[in-house]
């Protein structure tokens, strides 16, 4: 049984599985509720449960396929017991590329090279999050294109004069003594972890208009510290490996946000190169900013990584193996 309902631009849509049995059940969420949250993370949706009604919140086409999928995969759980890998198979051979080609239309970013289309609901979601809020977190692995979407959203609101300048930020974690033995002035020492953002500039708009918006300060690229004591009006800001800046960092970037302007946060809490000693900005900002209206968040796991396959085997093997560690007893 099913049934369905909208609000605004979300859809919210219930399914009964039948017949009711608590075992299978459990087969069908996993343990702490892992399967559902691997739906969620890779269809862009909400889904939530009461015994065997379900009820699934997002795009009216990521809504009905979810109900197909708990269905599938309900059915399924009568003869094998389901795991993440077999969550994957379910999701892979599922019309995915249907569903985003419904809505790549409406959020593809253009840039004076082109067109760029997200891949995946995921990056969807992302996108339409970055232009319908003042700030949005991008949290998940290398590869799944936080940095890159980021820098084209930026780049299409510099170009559809929305802000008169693009601020990419980037902490640098050794900018202390080691960097210090380092041959050459400040910038050269700094460049090296800035470059990611340079590229992804000069593929959206050629070596020679970035220089010459970098000439004429319309483009900033510059290490977190040099944000402190500033206010940006008429910016899209950008803070890239967020997951390596301090609480006091974010805090101080978060609060230079000024009239006219909107930020994105991107990182990888699973790669933080901190001193234990300290925690991670971004760790404590998703925690204390949660429900905050006008902040949106963002999550993507190995499933949504658009690079060599290999990565998404290499971030997965390392989700896994994380798992492991912190339930020992499972």
């Amino acid at each position: 049984m099913t049934t369905t309902g909208a609000e605004s631009d979300r859809h919210t849509a219930q399914t009964e599985l039948e017949p009711a049995d608590s075992a299978r059940l459990m087969n069908l969420v996993g343990q702490f509720d892992q399967h559902l949250r691997q739906l969620e993370n890779r269809l862009g949706v909400d889904i939530s449960n009461r015994g065997n009604l379900f009820q699934i919140t997002g795009s009216p086409e990521a809504s009905q396929l979810t109900i197909n999928l708990l269905q599938g995969l309900y059915r399924e759980t009568a003869e094998s017991v389901l795991n993440p890998e077999s969550i994957h198979l379910f999701l892979q051979e599922a019309n995915l590329d249907k569903v985003a080609a419904n809505t790549s239309d409406d959020v593809r970013i253009r840039t004076r090279r082109g067109f760029i289309k997200p891949k995946g609901l995921a990056q969807s979601h992302y996108i339409q999050n970055i232009r319908a809020h003042d700030v949005t977190f991008g949290v998940g692995p290398a590869g799944t294109g936080k940095t890159w979407l980021a820098v084209a959203c930026a780049v299409e609101a510099l170009e559809r004069d929305e802000v008169r300048r693009l601020v990419l930020v980037r902490p640098a974690v050794e900018a202390g003594e080691r960097l210090g033995f380092l041959p050459g002035d400040l910038s050269q020492k700094i460049d090296p972890y800035l470059r990611p953002m340079y590229d992804a500039l000069y593929e959206m708009l050629g070596i020679e208009k970035v220089n010459k918006l970098i000439e004429r300060n319309v483009i900033e690229v510059a290490p977190l510290a040099y944000m402190r004591g500033r206010t940006l009006n008429d910016a899209f800001i950008l803070l890239d490996e967020a997951q390596n800046t301090t609480t006091e960092q974010m805090k101080m970037f978060l609060t230079r946000l000024g009239f006219g302007s909107s930020a994105v946060i991107t990182g990888d809490i699973t790669q933080i190169d901190l001193p234990r000693n300290q925690k991670s900005g971004l760790r404590q900002a998703v925690e204390i900013l949660d429900g905050v209206k006008g902040i949106s968040f963002n999550y993507f796991t190995g499933r949504d990584v658009v690079r060599h396959k290999l990565v998404q085997k290499i971030v997965e093997a390392y989700d896994s193996h994380d798992a492991v560690a912190r339930h020992p007893e499972s």
